[in-house]
């Protein structure tokens, strides 16, 4: 799940400056999840910015606002908002702003920043365990992963500040490194913590990255 905050609403204002007719667009995945661009906060911030003297020609809560197929169907289904709007507010993160942005020419404005790929712990609690590295190295260190879980990253570790297990720059975070030990530990496979890792291959994904799992005749046939 991407998670992102709410940029304040003077920055959003700031933005949007020179626009009259806003058109506000949810997603109804991630950014409901972290209520951040759902239903409600979609009403909150039209009301706001009505409040502000904009006028608001249209809202959506896209069912994913990253799909951007889906976002030009519903641009195309709500044409005369779309063509009355000077700008379109986007609640969702940076790859909702930008399939908005391959469905219109119009200023596109981001209203939420994005800060990571989360795992839900429960309602409202994130926490970041996969840093999209392009190459997993988890089978080596129990599934627990120390290139994001690890303050510093660190393959050979743990470094010498961590403390009673935990971290030394969160003194209220585990220590990715005892976590590793006691999980190989229980598995009976200490030997991988005694493995020494060459260093992390930082360009094994490309950026920015693409894949089409499409097949050949199912590229001749969209053609």
């Amino acid at each position: 799940m991407n998670i992102t905050k709410q940029k304040p609403f003077e920055e959003i204002l700031e933005s949007l400056a020179n626009d009259t007719n806003i058109y506000i667009v949810g997603c109804g995945e991630c950014a409901t999840q972290t209520q951040t661009g759902g239903e409600e906060q979609v009403a909150d911030i039209q009301a706001r910015l009505q409040e502000a003297g904009k006028t608001i020609v249209a809202t959506d809560v896209a069912h994913s606002t990253c799909h951007e197929l889906d976002m030009k169907r519903i641009f195309r289904q709500n044409k005369a908002a779309a063509a009355t709007a000077d700008a379109f507010l986007v609640l969702s993160c940076g790859g909702g702003v930008q399939s908005v942005r391959e469905a219109t020419s119009k200023h596109v404005v981001p209203g939420a920043d994005s800060l990571f790929v989360g795992n839900t712990k429960r309602n409202m609690v994130f926490e970041e365990k996969c840093s999209l590295c392009g190459e997993c190295v988890l089978d080596e260190y129990g599934a627990i992963c120390p290139v994001t879980r690890c303050a510093k990253g660190i393959l050979n570790g743990p470094c010498g500040g961590t403390n009673m297990g935990k971290c030394e720059v969160d003194s209220e975070k585990d220590c990715a490194w005892v976590l590793i030990y006691n999980q190989l530990k229980s598995e009976d496979k200490l030997d991988k913590f005694m493995k020494i890792h060459s260093p992390k291959r930082w360009n094994a994904v490309e950026r920015p990255g693409r894949i089409n799992g499409r097949t050949a005749d199912e590229e001749k046939g969209a053609a």
